[in-house]
């Protein structure tokens, strides 16, 4: 075991979990798939995923309270993006190992 996973503490190792529950949510997942490439505003985002702007603006809400996304103000509306590169590389480590049989 490397040095850092023998110094990470109980409270670290229930902080992670939760984080890794954020990620169990099917919709949530297809937002931060959706901001990938760019930032995109509720409409588009709840187009594209064929769900209400309610539904939509629902998990983003969730989203950025943890920290995974962020969002700026164009004009009259919002635009929310990935919070950092962590983000993507999460999600892709998960579908490599789904892809690794």
């Amino acid at each position: 075991m490397g040095k850092l996973l023998k110094n990470i503490s109980d409270n670290d190792l229930f902080d992670l979990a939760d984080l890794f529950k954020v990620f169990s949510d099917s919709t949530r997942i297809r937002i931060l798939y959706s901001l990938f490439d760019e930032g995109k505003n509720v409409n588009t985002i709840s187009t594209e995923l064929e769900m209400t702007q309610s539904a939509i603006s629902h998990q983003l809400r969730y989203l950025k309270e943890t920290n995974l996304i962020s969002s700026k103000r164009a004009g009259q509306s919002m635009i929310y993006s990935l919070a950092d590169d962590h983000v993507k590389t999460i999600i892709k480590m998960g579908l490599e190992h789904l892809w690794e049989k």
